[in-house]
């Protein structure tokens, strides 16, 4: 086995992969000349600096295996690579205690003054009343997203006796109370908590996530610390609520734009800003090396690795029955995250038709990858889908039937949470997805990309025309409608496509009007 390796990891990832494979250590090729080299190996292993395009892809005519030292993997082109069979693999497990380590140690320098304290002093000024600072035993932290990285973070500061709240929709109940984690919305996290950080990717969702608003609800002298990504957080507001005395303090180990050398961040004293240096422990280079190397090696010998990001090519047979619905799962996925509300506890598929007599491990990952996929930064597919819902304590399970009534095929997805089960359902029908059913309505739409609005009424006359005077005086305009309902003057759903999303003060309007009982604005 040959192993082309082109940016730099830790030695000890190299031994491994001598130890079983001949390997060419080749560091800042150009394009070209990297497609004119990976011809001759099997396995391809980089960082963050090299971008595996689909022309590297096609040209590694011998390639079955691409590593990528790390978590991200923006750097290699996906699709190409599933295309061509080439299994990619990552390490994101590799850096989790290194970047816990490094929010508690901005916690602690923020809460001690540490860095200016350490500048003035070395400037020649003695000021020990100016850098009077706080313990953070007895105070709350709270953590945004209780994923890997946040549930070390949790563990660590209860080392330190704070007290730990989070916000996290796709945790169980049962699995945060086995961290010794309360459970809270994200308006009471930002109401209790003296410090707050951060641990979610940065998606669509979660863009802004942390914005001027949600800055006029923290706690007064709350700090704030940021190692995920660093569009989560509004940096000019933040300065804003720092400069205002809403915000005591900042730390942030990430940027809007990398690599940062100007940034709102850099003019205050009062935020501590760090080269996003999460991951840079020796430990952590060493863990992500060596985990990378051995599924590359695994992979190459001929077995399915721990971290796959993409999910091996289904067998002919299978994929003229199930590849259509892959797209079908997804966005029952996509859809049912969106529309739930509390925390998650458990999910169901149900299969029926003739899609039940087949193996449906890929359409499960397919349906988890939807509803998980704001909150990770791991692809769900069917080599890693249940070992992520376990991390988040989240009970999965299959049904099949072989018949289906109304349909010849039917996939649905049963997400319980602590507050309700929502049931959404769909098929594939003259070439496209159709969603059939979102709890007890039947219905039929083709989910095209955009925003939606689904309103749950009372069925009268004048609704309608009340909700299309709301979305009329905020300029949206309405591309399409469908209503179901359950009898007349009883329970109906109305979904409406709508051009752009509404703001949260046009759903409180909609919430006003007498017999609505709930309005959610999702994306397609």
């Amino acid at each position: 086995m040959r192993i082309l390796v082109v940016d730099p990891i830790a030695e000890e990832g190299i031994k491994a992969l001598r130890a079983e494979a001949e390997v060419d250590v080749r560091l800042g090729l150009k394009p070209d000349e990297l497609v004119a080299l990976i011809g001759d190996y099997e396995g391809l292993v980089v960082r963050g600096e090299t971008w595996v395009s689909s022309e590297v892809i096609e040209a590694g005519t011998r390639l079955q295996v691409i590593g990528r030292a790390g978590v991200g993997v923006d750097n290699i082109d996906l699709e190409a690579a599933t295309r061509r069979g080439i299994v990619v693999v990552n390490a994101p497990a590799g850096n989790v205690v290194s970047t816990a380590e490094h929010t508690l140690a901005l916690l602690l320098a923020l809460a001690r003054h540490i860095p200016q304290a350490n500048a003035r002093l070395k400037s020649g000024e003695w000021q020990r009343q100016k850098f009077m600072g706080t313990e953070l035993r007895h105070k709350t932290l709270g953590i945004f997203g209780l994923g890997r990285v946040g549930s070390e973070v949790a563990r660590r500061a209860q080392g330190l006796e704070m007290r730990v709240v989070a916000h996290d929709p796709f945790v169980s109940v049962d699995h945060a109370r086995f961290l010794g984690v309360e459970l809270v919305s994200k308006k009471e996290l930002l109401k209790r908590a003296d410090f707050i950080t951060i641990h979610i990717p940065l998606t669509a969702a979660t863009w802004g996530y942390i914005g001027a608003e949600e800055l006029t609800r923290v706690k007064r002298g709350a700090m704030i610390v940021n190692t995920a990504r660093g569009d989560i957080v509004d940096e000019e507001a933040l300065v804003k609520a720092v400069e205002k005395g809403r915000v005591a303090g900042a730390a942030f180990d990430v940027f809007s734009h990398e690599p940062a050398r100007e940034s709102p961040l850099f003019h205050n004293d009062k935020i501590i800003v760090t080269p996003h240096l999460g991951a840079s422990t020796r430990e952590a280079q060493r863990s992500v090396a060596v985990d990378v190397a051995e599924q590359v090696l695994t992979v190459l010998k001929g077995h399915p690795a721990r971290y796959a990001v993409n999910a091996p090519l289904m067998a002919p047979d299978a994929m003229s029955v199930l590849g259509p619905f892959i797209d079908v799962c997804l966005c029952i996925g996509r859809l049912s995250s969106q529309l739930v509300s509390g925390q998650l506890d458990s999910i169901t598929v149900n299969y029926e038709g003739e899609i039940a007599d087949y193996d449906t491990t890929v359409l499960k990952a397919a349906v988890l990858g939807g509803i998980l996929e704001p909150i990770t930064e791991e692809r769900v597919n069917l080599i890693n889908a249940n070992m992520i819902a376990q991390s988040r304590g989240l009970k999965v399970v299959e049904q099949k039937r072989v018949v289906c009534e109304n349909y010849a095929n039917l996939v649905s997805a049963e997400i319980t949470t602590s507050e309700a089960t929502t049931t959404v359902a769909g098929t594939h029908m003259r070439g496209e997805t159709h969603i059939v059913r979102i709890d007890d309505y039947w219905l039929d739409i083709v989910p095209s990309a955009g925003y939606w609005l689904f309103s749950d009424h009372l069925d009268r006359p004048g609704l309608i025309g009340a909700v299309g005077n709301i979305t009329g005086r905020a300029g949206i305009n309405i591309s399409s409608m469908l209503v179901a309902r359950l009898k007349p003057r009883g329970q109906a759903l109305m979904l409406l496509r709508l051009d752009e999303a509404l703001a949260p003060e046009h759903i409180q309007q909609l919430l006003a009007i007498p017999g609505v009982y709930s309005a959610k604005v999702v994306k397609l």
